[in-house]
């Protein structure tokens, strides 16, 4: 079956690929040495330098979020070199993994899940000794957390170590200023906020992550070698075959994104989220997050007493076609689910996730004390946050 009748695809990524974006995936494939395609490639480098926030180069891969964070590590280490990982989920405990792969010296700075992060304690550790890097979640979406970035970038920035973060589920849904903040390297991926089917990895890298690319001694690296990218970026290619139909879908995206007004994206992002949070809250459901440090892009909560988040997503996406996600660790399972708010998602959405999430509830036993307590609360913090009319002009159509 290649169609799903009345499928929502909610989750925390992938996300569902708006008709603009869909139809350009769907065009005749271009030579991707020839000039038409590398025209298009160079448009996509420089409509995502202000969505990282950075005047420096972006570099695309064919990868998923994974690779890209593989990709950061590898570039940078050479065997032995001591990391400092900030574990606040699962997107820390795989860059810890994927570390310990390359044989560094990983030390864990571990924060409660769902918590907040001091970067006090991170100067503390770079007081301690000396580290290459400094590894991150920029948005933590196991917990529906977003962690300040800048308050880590400050404590970093006048020391040897880099900054690493990984905004896969938070890039274009949740601010980041990467120069500003004195990141080092940002590493991201096509399938989220970016609203593009995954397959496609970004990287952002500063001048001082490129010196220490640049030196000798560091990991064997191929495919993803950020020298060999670079290279050729310079002639608006890439170093190997890229998959040139989701390069016309990010650039539609992208497109998107500046038409709407990137603020206006970040500021939808918030509200929406903001809307979600206030329902789900109403329909007696606790948030697996302090509130201080809520996602835009993805909100966690805990799964009532009695009943299992495994239940509430089959019977979701079996009974009302939509699909949201549990847990992401063992540690969670049956005790939380989550629902995304990134992409080209709107008002409707929201109320729709959380219609459904009241059937549900109400099926399978719980439930809510005052019927459609979560859309009305929903639709109070929509009507206090109304949005501002955009003054963008409308998104262009297919790539040219």
């Amino acid at each position: 079956m290649l169609t799903i009748p009345d499928y929502r695809l909610r989750l925390p990524g992938p996300t569902a690929v708006p008709e603009p974006i869909r139809q350009a995936t769907a065009l005749p494939v271009l030579n991707h040495r020839g000039a038409e395609f590398r025209a298009m490639l160079a448009e996509c480098h420089q409509r995502l330098k202000p969505i990282f926030g950075t005047a420096h180069d972006v570099l695309t891969f064919a990868g998923s979020g994974t690779a890209m964070m593989e990709a950061a590590l590898a570039n940078i280490l050479s065997p032995g070199d001591a990391v400092l990982v900030v574990v606040a989920g699962q997107f820390g405990e795989r860059f810890v993994a994927i570390a310990k792969a390359f044989g560094a010296e990983v030390h864990a700075l571990d924060v409660e899940w769902g918590g907040a992060l001091d970067a006090d304690r991170v100067a503390a550790r770079l007081r301690q000794r000396a580290y290459r890097a400094v590894v991150m979640v920029h948005n933590e979406s196991s917990t529906g957390v977003a962690y300040d970035v800048a308050a880590v970038g400050a404590v970093v920035r006048d020391t040897p170590a880099l900054l690493i973060v990984d905004s896969v589920s938070g890039l274009a849904g949740v601010e980041m200023k990467m120069d500003a903040w004195g990141a080092d390297i940002v590493v991201s991926a096509s399938q989220k906020s970016l609203m593009c089917p995954p397959g496609l990895g970004l990287a952002a890298i500063s001048a001082k992550a490129w010196q220490a690319i640049g030196r000798d001694g560091r990991m064997p690296c191929f495919f993803a070698d950020f020298r060999r990218a670079r290279a050729s970026l310079d002639k608006d290619g890439t170093s190997f075959t890229p998959p040139v139909t989701l390069v016309y879908g990010l650039l539609v995206a992208l497109r998107m994104i500046d038409a709407e007004g990137l603020a206006n994206v970040l500021a939808r992002h918030d509200r929406l989220a903001s809307a979600l949070r206030a329902g789900v809250q109403a329909l007696g459901l606790a948030l697996y997050n302090q509130p201080s440090t809520s996602s835009a892009t993805v909100t966690a909560m805990k799964v009532p007493a009695g009943l299992d988040g495994g239940a509430i997503v089959r019977h979701m996406r079996e009974r009302y076609r939509t699909v949201i996600a549990g847990a992401r660790h063992p540690s969670q399972t049956g005790k939380v689910i989550r629902i995304g708010t990134m992409g080209m998602i709107g008002e409707a959405d929201i109320i729709t996730d959380l219609r459904h999430l009241e059937a549900t509830l109400n099926d399978l036993g719980r439930p809510a004390e005052v019927p459609h307590a979560g859309v009305r609360a929903a639709l109070d913090v929509l009507a206090a946050r109304a949005q501002a009319p955009r003054t963008n002009k409308a998104a262009d159509g297919e790539p040219s």
